[in-house]
């Protein structure tokens, strides 16, 4: 009884992997944000990440595979995911839960930076707010969200869509492949090995 279960969930995954491969938008996206990045950060400038719940995790996990190290050591690279929980509570408490990434991308970004907004919906306030507050500073956004139109898509530079789902862990794991590319590309761009 639990085979099929496990059985038809790698299956769905595997369905959902052949499906971004699928589309010819997935590796071009992929490319020009890695490309931007790279950019940024060869011109001294940082690369910020946010998400909420596990896209959270999925933003942090980028910044410290770029500041850390992914498969080989190299030189750190300059990213920061925006997940203190002091400032996150007291942005939360003090003005609201949908300026808890904006302000900071306010306080902290530069014109050249890069954000990274990850939402499986494409639609959380907080992660849009974000956007906003970038391209007022001069910063390139990446999306990393869901295909199909979504108020994320409508503001970001790159979009890098995962397949609609009816469950978002679907999305999510397209998500963290990308990340790991993306880190990859980056490198290689950078001539990091």
């Amino acid at each position: 009884m639990q085979e099929k279960l496990i059985k038809d969930s790698l299956q769905e995954a595997e369905q959902c992997l052949e499906s971004f491969l699928k589309n010819e938008n997935s590796v071009t996206s992929i490319a020009l944000a890695a490309s931007i990045c790279s950019e940024a950060i060869k011109k001294g400038n940082k690369i910020i990440s946010c998400g909420n719940g596990g896209s959270l995790c999925d933003a942090t996990h980028f910044a410290e595979e770029l500041t850390g190290r992914y498969r080989n050591s190299r030189r750190p690279l300059p990213a920061i995911s925006i997940n203190d929980p002091a400032y996150m509570t007291c942005v939360g408490n003090d003005f609201s839960f949908a300026d808890i990434f904006s302000r900071y991308v306010e306080g902290v970004g530069h014109e050249g930076d890069v954000l990274l907004a990850i939402s499986t919906s494409g639609h959380s306030k907080n992660i849009l707010n974000a956007a906003d507050a970038a391209h007022l500073k001069g910063m390139k956004v990446i999306a990393l969200t869901v295909e199909g139109k979504n108020e994320l898509s409508e503001k970001a530079d790159i979009i890098i869509g995962a397949p609609f789902a009816l469950h978002s862990d679907r999305i999510q794991e397209i998500h963290i492949k990308v990340i790991h590319i993306l880190i990859q590309v980056i490198e290689s761009e950078l001539n990091l090995k």
